[in-house]
Order: structure tokens, then C-alpha cells, then sequence
């Protein structure tokens, strides 16, 4: 007899010869091949077989081991004679396969043919990590049943199917008996080859083994390719294949071949193949030719599919969406109780990588929610994104990242922003409740959907309620998605100086940062120089510029922007601009109460509108507004934490929902609107509304009562108080109700009843004679300014009619200053609509100290329109 290792073959075209043989002629195990382990436990017998040679200690375990890479298409065959009664503590085990080469260790893999155990048999048997042996072949019982002679050849095969076949000659010859047939692909890697034995005291030299034969005859077969990267296929073939792999085996369909092929430095059954260009998109189909296992068996034809999805990448802005909110779960209509997002693909080749990214709120304490290793978001893919704890309630509508720390969503409104793991905006939203435009499903239950991802930089006008029964299509396309581009140019809303040399403009929408950030695009009427842009993070509205030289205070300017390019790539005209000013301190006065909603109608919000009326422009931030508690002392809420400029004339609406009073009432100017939180509490039926700056001194302050309605309305409700004359006091005289004819309130816009300083010469001046009190916006009162030659008088005034009747006692005994106004609403002392006719004003004025006494007499005619 004789023995020998067969080395394993470059490519060859010689058929394929045994991996392993050892029938062990030459009298040793330590060479050719070389079995390792508890080699002082064995020796080669005279009759040149391996033979156990331990310690005669009762449970005695012994191993060998040799190199062996065998998997599947090989035949195992051996010959043993166990000289014992086999037992479940006497048997041998022969592992045709082996992941370690410790045979004792819990945690070795692969499969093996017991010799003995409790059933006197011959069966095949798998190993897994964990776990008792799992029996593939189960063995006829008793047929290894002598008590000194236990004699038997054995042969295994696995196809390349992994089909398994058992046989056994209890004489030791080649007349095998099967012993059954079974599948099992479990294990496809085999490093070693090896015998354990274990037997009580009397049994150390009961086990010989002899006529070791591994095979394999079949070529290798390709099981499967992957993408690692780009430019490279890795490809998984059943069986260990040469070590020198040629690249012109290899190339795929479409004609583009391998530039390089590599076997795996620790993975014999992988080879690495490299392409000069990036592998197409799609379903892939590989050819390998004549790839050979390292026996020499050769394969023809080979193929494999692979899909290629393209390698992860990391998003970038706008590349990772979020296209549906829900905030408000409750009541549920459809959907679980839960708060989720749904972010999108909308690429339709990228394969996203989203470990690392963030989802946040901005300016909340809570730490950022964070997708996970490994997570990916397949091109076009939608996914649902949760609280840790509420995943699987979503498990039913596609992929869900469950993630800890979700942030809380407010159901009015928040902000939302997507960041890359490298702190780069990759999308942002600042929802409103407003975006439902239902008022039933604003109620809760119901998702925001976003209509067109192709528009991803819009807001509400890209956003409504789902349409779906259910409330939402989380995981799945939007119930309300439509086309609806973007084709608006950004428009520069305002422009204010944050300090002598940094200037702020504020933009109607998000910009591209990149074309934002360039110099040549802005400009000032000062021909001051401009040495940097720099477009605020996360929505891009905002873009800061510095500047060469510090600007003058209140000394206005404008800054012209040349062709702004929003994130959808429309560009404004050849120029936008806006005019601004370094604002100065304001004093008492300089902002005064213009208009006040406290009563509002059915679903309405309170508002108040403030006014400039002086010709230095000012900076809100830091400002408040006040209103009075019961015990008398004043609530104040902060009107603004960012800096907002007032510039003269301007007006300013304060309120906690502009869009509510915007559906309510007409304006023309949106951005005079500026949300707080909160305002302060304003009753119906009497209240103050108190301004003050941010270093707490009082601008204006005016206590309204709703007796200083026009008594004439049918109701108070949704009617707001009007200022009358800019520069006149903030006092009940100087306000009125709003006219009929606008809705009964003008924010954001010239008040209905506002009167211009009469402009003629004398005492008195009547504005306008002719009046008609219905409250239409159009002469509803008269006034009578009054122009005194020094201070000290008191005056009365009172209203009769052609025939010298009491119509009404305007004024009574009133300590007036040296100049201001009377206001008649054409009501009688009864509150009486005045019939039309002629009337007489009696103005009594009265000096105490002089002893001066004057009576004058104006005349008015009240109308009516037919």
C-alpha cells in the first residue's frame, strides 16, 4: 500500500484525482499528509493502520486531523474496526467535513459519520455551531452489534445538489449497502478532515482506521455574485477553485469583459473580479469558461444573475425626502395610533445609504434620532420612520425604521430636518397645520401628504390632507400625488442690518446654496462693498452678507439681488430689491396700537397691528407685548426672538395663526404677519394692550372697551378697532369700529377709518361736514380738531338739531390739551342712529385762570345712500 496528499492544480485539463488519500504504508501520520491533534494518543500498527493508543481513563476523547477542502461533487471512503461493544459512551466519529480542527470543541461545524453509539449503527450526522448533532442519515440499528469485531467500510457522497448518499460493507469490501438518501446544504466549507474517538478504560486501543480516500470529481459550480463596488462582481463558487484565476474567463451579456481575476486570499471558493468601468444598472448575467477547482476539474458554461442596484451612497440635499407627516394620530381613523414620517428615494438608479443620518428638530433638547448601520433606501423605495417602540405596528406597510429618540411631533406645526452623517442638510420642512386645508382632518387622524417629490423646496402649496380612507399611505405612493412644479422666482421679502457691517435678506423661499453664496449677485445703492455671502443652514431662506465698511444709522439704503436661483432652479428676474436701514433705539410713541381683534368670530384668532409712526427705522427683536391680568398687573409675551425690522410708516400684524386671520380677512401684504407663540389674554369686554422694547420701556399702551364699538352693529364679533389719525393719542377718541365695507378689519393694510391731520388754518376744522354713519368704510364720522393758543382750557361739546333740540352731549367739562380732535358717530345719548338733517356742534371753551369764556358754532349734515 501506499499513501499520498494530492496537491492541489493550477488549471489542468487531466481528469480529477483524489484530495486526499492515506492508507498510511509508511508506518507514521506525520507527514504526507500531516494529521495533527493528540498524535501521542495514535500510532500506525504492524498492520499498517491508524490505531488509538490513549490513556485507559474511562470517557477519553482522542482526535485527528489532516487539511482536507472537500465539500460537495466528492466521495468520502474509509475502512475501521471498532474491537468493542459500541455504547453511547464507545463510538468513533469520522468527519468528512470540519470548520476548526478542534473536533472537541462545541462550536466546530460540519458533518461526520458515527461508528457505534447507543444504536449499534452507521449514520451521517450534521454539527452546527449551537446544539446537539442533528442525524441527516439515520443508520440501521444493531448493524454494528459484535462485542470485539466491529468491521465496516464506509462511503459518503454529496452532489453538487447536496444530495447525500450513506453506504456501508460490514465485511470491509467495496459491496456497499445504502443506507439512505437525504438533502442537506446547510454546510458548503470544509477546512478539515478528521477521527475522534471516545470509550471507557478498557476500550484506549479498540479503534482502527485505515484506507482514507477523498475525492472530488466534479468541476466547481458558481452559486452566486454579488456588487461590492462599481467596478467589481465577487463571485461564490460551491468548492474551493485555483489559485490562478484569468480574467478573460470572466464577462458579462452585454460584452464587457474582466480586467482582473483574483481568488480570495482566505476564501478559496471566492473570486474577485474587476471591471474598467462601472458595471451597468439592472439585472446582470455573468459567463465564467473553464473555471477550474484546485483538483484540475474543469467547468464549461457558467452563469449567474445579479441585480445591480447600484453601490450605496450617501445622499445629498434633496436626495432623501420626506413626503408624509403624521402628527396628530388621534382620533385614529385608519392608520395605528402612532406619530410617523415617510422618508423616499426619489432617485431612480442611487441606492441610498442612510447609516448615520439624522432626523432632528431644530432647537429641541433632545438628542437626534439616528438610522442605523446597514439601513439603505432602494432607488424609488418609500419607508416608514418611527419610535423604537412602535415599529411593529407598521411591520404591515413595507419597510419601517424604528428609531430611538423620534422626535415629538407638534400637531400645529414644527420644523423637521434630515441631516448626512457629515452634518449636511440633506431636507428640511416646516410644517403648519394650515397645510391640510380641511378643517375636519386638521382635527387629527389624518397624514399631510406632499404632492409632487419632483418639488421637494414648497410648502404648503405641496402639501394636503390624504385623500386615502384609511388616513394615510405610509409606505407606499401618496394618495394625492400630482404634478406640480415649481416655476416661481424667488422673491426678496426684506432686508434688515443685523449690525453696522452684516446685512440679513430674507427670501419667499428656500434658495440653492451654492449659487446663493456668490458675491456678483448682490449689490448696494451705497456702492458699499460686499466681502461676503453666506446662505443660512437648514432652509436656505436666509443669506447674511457682510460688508466692506459699517453703514450710518437710520440712514436708509437699498440692496438689489441679481438673479437668485431657488432650490427648483427658477431665477428671479434681471434684479429684486428691498430697502432697509441700521436701525436706531426707538422711544415712546414711535410704535403705537393700530388695531386691535380682540372679539373674533366663530374660529378665529385675536390680532394686533402695530405702526410706525416715526421716521427712524427700528429693530423688534427682543421686543413684547402686554396685556393685563385681573389682578392688574401686566402678561407680557415675547413679540420676537429674531431680528425684524420696522421701517417708518410700516405695520406689523402680531398673532399666534396668520393664516387663519389672513382666510378671515383681505390683505395686501402677507409678510406684514409675524407669528408669536402666544399673545397675550385680551377679553371681550375690556382689556389692555401694552408695547414695550427689549429694554422693557413702554412704547404705547391703549385700554379699549367693546362700548367703543359703534353702537349701530348688529355684532361685535369678528370687528376689529380701528385706529383713526396715525398722530393722535391712543385713546378711545382716536379709535373706531372697522368698516362693513372691508370685511370689518384691515390688517396688514390702511385702516378703513383712518383720517389724515386737517391741514386748515383757525381753531376749529370740521372733517367732513357732510356725513353718513353706516359704517361703510366711506364718511362714517366727522371730526372737530381743535387747535388751541395755550394750555389751561376745558371745553364741552354738544349736538343739537334744526329746531334746537338735545341731541347728544359729546363732552362735558373735558380738560383739553393745546391741540386734538371730538369724534361723532352720528349716534344720539339714546344710541340712536341721528335722523338726516342738519345739526348744530356747540364747542364751549373755558378758561379758569384768565376767566375766558368762548362759544362756537359748526354746522354738519347728516346723510344716508340710497
Amino acid at each position: 500500500m501506499k499513501k499520498w496528499l494530492l496537491l492541489p492544480l493550477l488549471l489542468s485539463a487531466v481528469p480529477a484525482a483524489a484530495q486526499l488519500v492515506d492508507t498510511f504504508t509508511d508506518g507514521n501520520f506525520t507527514q504526507n499528509p500531516t494529521w495533527t491533534g493528540d498524535g501521542a494518543a495514535f500510532q500506525v500498527n504492524a498492520a499498517q493502520q491508524l490505531q488509538t493508543n490513549g490513556p485507559a481513563t474511562t470517557g477519553t476523547a482522542l482526535q485527528l486531523v489532516t487539511p482536507c477542502t472537500a465539500t460537495t461533487g466528492t466521495t468520502w471512503e474509509f475502512w475501521a474496526n471498532l474491537k468493542l461493544a459500541t455504547s453511547s459512551g464507545n463510538y468513533a466519529d469520522v468527519w468528512l467535513m470540519a470548520d476548526q480542527a478542534d473536533l472537541k470543541a462545541t462550536g466546530t461545524k460540519g458533518y461526520f459519520v458515527r461508528l457505534g453509539g447507543a444504536a449499534d449503527e452507521v449514520s451521517l450526522f450534521r454539527k452546527d455551531a449551537t446544539g446537539s448533532p442533528v442525524v441527516v442519515i439515520n443508520g440501521q440499528d444493531a448493524t454494528l452489534s459484535s462485542t470485539n469485531n466491529n468491521l465496516v467500510r464506509v462511503r459518503v457522497t454529496r452532489t453538487v445538489q447536496n444530495q447525500w448518499k450513506l453506504e456501508r460493507d460490514l465485511t470491509g469490501g467495496v459491496a456497499y449497502v445504502s443506507e439512505g438518501i437525504a438533502t442537506d446544504a446547510t454546510h458548503q466549507r470544509s477546512v478539515y478532515f478528521g477521527v475522534y474517538a471516545t470509550y471507557s478504560s478498557a476500550n484506549s486501543k479498540a479503534f482502527t482506521f485505515d484506507d482514507f480516500r477523498v475525492t472530488d470529481a466534479t468541476p466547481p459550480v458558481l452559486v452566486k455574485a454579488t456588487v461590492p463596488a462599481a467596478q467589481q462582481l465577487d463571485l461564490a463558487f460551491n468548492e474551493a477553485v485555483a489559485l490562478g484565476q484569468v480574467a478573460t474567463n470572466y464577462r458579462l451579456t452585454t460584452g464587457l469583459a474582466a480586467t482582473a481575476a483574483q481568488r480570495d486570499a482566505t476564501d478559496p471558493t471566492l473570486v474577485h473580479l474587476t471591471f474598467a468601468t462601472d458595471l451597468p444598472l439592472g439585472a446582470l448575467t455573468l459567463e465564467a469558461q473553464n473555471v477550474a477547482d484546485q483538483f484540475g476539474n474543469a467547468a464549461g458554461l457558467l452563469t449567474a444573475t445579479v441585480q445591480n442596484n447600484g453601490f450605496p451612497v450617501a445622499p445629498r440635499l434633496n436626495q432623501l425626502l420626506i413626503t408624509e407627516i403624521m402628527a396628530d394620530e388621534s382620533p385614529v381613523v385608519g392608520l395605528p395610533a402612532s406619530e410617523f414620517v415617510e422618508i423616499y428615494n426619489p432617485s431612480a438608479t442611487a441606492l441610498l445609504d442612510l447609516a448615520g443620518v439624522r432626523l432632528l428638530k431644530p432647537g429641541s433638547a433632545s438628542s437626534a434620532a439616528v438610522f442605523p448601520a446597514g439601513a439603505v433606501l432602494l432607488p424609488g423605495e418609500y419607508a416608514v420612520v418611527c419610535g423604537s417602540t412602535r415599529a411593529t405596528q407598521f411591520a404591515a406597510y413595507g419597510k419601517v425604521f424604528g428609531l430611538t429618540n423620534f422626535p415629538s411631533l407638534t400637531n400645529s406645526g414644527d420644523q423637521l430636518l434630515l441631516r448626512g452623517k457629515d452634518g449636511r442638510t440633506l431636507f428640511e420642512i416646516s410644517y403648519s397645520d394650515t397645510w391640510y386645508k380641511d378643517t375636519r382632518k386638521k382635527e387629527g387622524g389624518w397624514t399631510l401628504e406632499m404632492l409632487d417629490a419632483a418639488n421637494p423646496c414648497s410648502g404648503l402649496e405641496n402639501w394636503s390632507a390624504s385623500l386615502d380612507p384609511s388616513g394615510g399611505t405610509p409606505g407606499r405612493h401618496n394618495s394625492v400625488q400630482a404634478a406640480n412644479p415649481d416655476r416661481t422666482a424667488p422673491k426678496l421679502l426684506r432686508a434688515l442690518a443685523l449690525s453696522a457691517t452684516s446685512v440679513r435678506l430674507v427670501f419667499a423661499e428656500k434658495l440653492d446654496s451654492t449659487a446663493a453664496a456668490a458675491l456678483a449677485l448682490y449689490a448696494l445703492s451705497t456702492g458699499t462693498a460686499i466681502t461676503q455671502a453666506a446662505p443660512i443652514a437648514p432652509d436656505f431662506r436666509v443669506v447674511d452678507l457682510t460688508l466692506g465698511s459699517p453703514l450710518m444709522a437710520n440712514q436708509p439704503l437699498s440692496v438689489t439681488v441679481q438673479r437668485a436661483v431657488d432650490c427648483a432652479g427658477n431665477a428671479a428676474g434681471l434684479a429684486t430689491s428691498a430697502t432697509f436701514a441700521l436701525p436706531v433705539p426707538g422711544s415712546p410713541g414711535d410704535v403705537v396700537v393700530n388695531e386691535i381683534l380682540f372679539n373674533p368670530r366663530s374660529g378665529g384668532v385675536d390680532f394686533v397691528e402695530l405702526l410706525n409712526r416715526s421716521a427712524n427705522y427700528l429693530d423688534m427683536r427682543g421686543w413684547q407685548l402686554g396685556g393685563q391680568k385681573t389682578d392688574g398687573s401686566l402678561a407680557w409675551e415675547p413679540i420676537s426672538s429674531e431680528p425684524r425690522l420696522l421701517g417708518p410708516g410700516q405695520l406689523v400684524v402680531l398673532t399666534t395663526q396668520p393664516e387663519v386671520v389672513r382666510a378671515h380677512y383681505t390683505t395686501n401684504d402677507p409678510e406684514a404677519f409675524l407669528t408669536m407663540p402666544a399673545l397675550p389674554s385680551y377679553p371681550d369686554a375690556a382689556g389692555l394692550v401694552v408695547v414695550a422694547d427689549a429694554l422693557s420701556k413702554e412704547l404705547d399702551r391703549y385700554s379699549y372697551t367693546e362700548k367703543q364699538h359703534l353702537a349701530l352693529l348688529d355684532s361685535r364679533d369678528g370687528v376689529s378697532l380701528e385706529r383713526i389719525r396715525a398722530t393722535g393719542p391712543s385713546l378711545p377718541v382716536n379709535f373706531h369700529s372697522a368698516a362693513s365695507s372691508v370685511g370689518y378689519a384691515t390688517p396688514g393694510r390702511p385702516n378703513s377709518q383712518q383720517q389724515a391731520d386737517p391741514t386748515g388754518a383757525g381753531m376749529l376744522t370740521l372733517e367732513p361736514e357732510l356725513f353718513t354713519p353706516d359704517d361703510d368704510g366711506q364718511q362714517d364720522f366727522i371730526t372737530l380738531s381743535y387747535q388751541l393758543d395755550g394750555p389751561g382750557y376745558a371745553g364741552s361739546v354738544t349736538v343739537y338739531d334744526a329746531q334746537g333740540r338735545l341731541v347728544r352731549r359729546l363732552v362735558r367739562n373735558e380738560t383739553l390739551p393745546t391741540k386734538g380732535f371730538w369724534r361723532w358717530d352720528g349716534l344720539t345719548d339714546q344710541n340712536q342712529k341721528a335722523s338726516v338733517g342738519y345739526y348744530v356742534l356747540l364747542v364751549e371753551l373755558f378758561r379758569a385762570n384768565g376767566g375766558e369764556r368762548h362759544e362756537y358754532r359748526k354746522t354738519v349734515v347728516v346723510g344716508a345712500r340710497f
